[in-house]
């Protein structure tokens, strides 16, 4: 007499199928959630950030976390090609492009700003001299130039990003399924040269990004003020947190700010911009300790609300 035989629990087929359906249903849900959430980004609406005005600049804090603007030396910049920025349990950040330095992170938070003038889907115009005097340039050919360069830069990076709340399901998600675009840093910019002027669109779909004040601010009168470029990148990344007392690892800090150089001189540098922080009241007390584990870590108190 033969024993009958049952297929494992793992194998079973009816199992197997019923496992597909529900994966392929909640792809299905997620995908659509997606839809709801780009449809809803596109309907033109004032583009308020509570916090930012003549004084104050915003910079989402999944960006300002990333290394999307680094520190980076002028000249050679590494090409990205779906580069993985930031990837957690809440968040996939990729970009593609020529890796932006801290110059193109004040063209974007002052056209971002600039983006308050008019509503989402509409595009401002604004006089190229007014935009470098609001960013504490001087006007000139060289300095035309050189916002012009940044511009289309940031005209040309584009991101793929999805973002999860605490329960999975999906806040917003642009360029990750195929029905969806992916995001340009500046959606485009025409310029009029009798004028000297440019009309700037800026994707409606950043309103989701910024939303329920998930993001940094920074003091701009401050910022204009800082020599250093590091400098810049830090305070970016003190805003991302409530926390009044921060640590980074020195690692961290180095693979943020797109350092290839050593360690030792890396921790010069960070020891500049540190001291240059305190100086201009953005955090007091720094100093480079070991950490209880072995490494070496930045450590702050921040100052700025």
């Amino acid at each position: 007499m033969t024993t009958p035989t049952r297929t494992p629990f793992h194998k079973d087929a009816n199992l197997q199928r019923l496992s597909a359906a529900m994966q392929r249903a909640m792809q299905k849900a997620s995908q659509a959630m997606a839809d709801a959430a780009e449809k809803q980004a596109t309907i033109p609406t004032p583009f308020m950030l509570p916090g930012m005005n003549e004084t104050v600049r915003a910079i989402p804090n999944y960006i300002a976390r990333s290394a999307i603007f680094a520190p980076v030396r002028r000249g050679w910049r590494p090409l990205h090609d779906e580069t993985v920025f930031l990837e957690g349990s809440h968040i996939l950040l990729k970009g593609s492009g020529k890796q932006l330095s801290e110059d193109h992170a004040d063209i974007w938070m002052h056209a971002m700003y600039l983006q308050t003038t008019a509503l989402l889907g509409e595009a401002p115009v604004i006089n190229r001299a007014d935009f470098l005097r609001g960013m504490g340039r001087p006007t000139g050919g060289s300095a035309y130039e050189w916002l012009h360069e940044g511009m289309k830069d940031l005209a040309r990076f584009t991101l793929c990003i999805e973002a999860r709340r605490k329960d999975g399901s999906v806040k917003y998600s642009y360029g990750r399924h195929p029905s969806t675009r992916v995001i340009a840093m500046i959606g485009g910019f025409d310029y009029h040269e009798p004028t000297g002027s440019y009309t700037l669109y800026a994707d409606p779909r950043w309103a989701q990004i910024f939303g329920n004040r998930e993001y940094a601010l920074v003091d701009w009168a401050k910022r204009l003020q800082m020599r250093h470029d590091l400098s810049k990148s830090l305070q970016r990344l003190i805003g991302t947190s409530a926390d009044i007392q921060q640590k980074y690892s020195l690692d961290i800090l180095k693979q943020r700010a797109q350092y290839t150089g050593r360690m030792r001189d890396f921790r010069v540098t960070l020891e500049r911009s540190l001291e240059e922080l305190e100086a201009l009241k953005v955090i007091s007390e720094p100093r480079i300790e070991t950490a209880t584990r072995g490494h070496e870590q930045a450590v702050w108190t921040r100052l700025e609300r």
